[in-house]
């Protein structure tokens, strides 16, 4: 009996780890990557500013929850130089589509094979998913849960210092 408790406490624990920020100081791989609404994302035109890459799905009831608080901070922060976008990983296009009409105004990449979310070291579980780049680069924080504008605004907007971006 007491094995097993100890066994879920420790579950529990782990699991509490993988869900909250996590600081990192890695390189972000490369962003590029095909856009929902057709072409292609070039990475250059976010260098230099702060990025909060989301990953999601329309299937993913969390993603719903946490829409409009990414579209919130994205439309408070982009003038200090913070650029967001959207991943859609493991869908299909016509519901991603459907599902950002009245919610997200930031550019998208079409992932359905997961591609891009491999390259962040974003497993298929882990949906939602937001990573934030800060300017130099390097990957500044990893959420594995949804996120509100409450606590993703101030960090965002700490990262971007109060410096404007092109």
């Amino acid at each position: 009996m007491l094995r097993a408790l100890l066994s879920l406490i420790v579950a529990v624990l782990a699991l509490a780890g993988c869900t909250g920020v996590k600081p990192s100081t890695g390189q972000a791989p490369d962003l590029g990557g095909e856009l929902l609404t057709g072409g292609t994302f070039d990475p250059a035109t976010v260098r230099g500013k702060v990025v909060v890459v989301n990953f999601w799905a329309s299937w993913c009831p969390p993603c719903r929850a946490e829409a409009d608080d990414l579209e919130k901070t994205y439309e408070q922060t982009k003038a200090k130089g913070v650029a967001f976008i959207g991943v859609n990983t493991r869908d299909e296009r016509d519901a991603a589509k459907a599902f950002l009409v009245g919610r997200g105004t930031y550019p998208n990449l079409v992932d359905p094979a997961g591609k891009v979310a491999l390259r962040f070291d974003v497993p298929p579980t882990a949906i939602p998913s937001t990573i934030i780049i800060g300017r130099d680069g390097t990957i500044a924080a990893v959420f594995r849960r949804p996120v509100v504008q409450s606590e993703l605004q101030p960090l965002v907007e700490q990262l971007a210092g109060g410096a404007t971006g092109g």
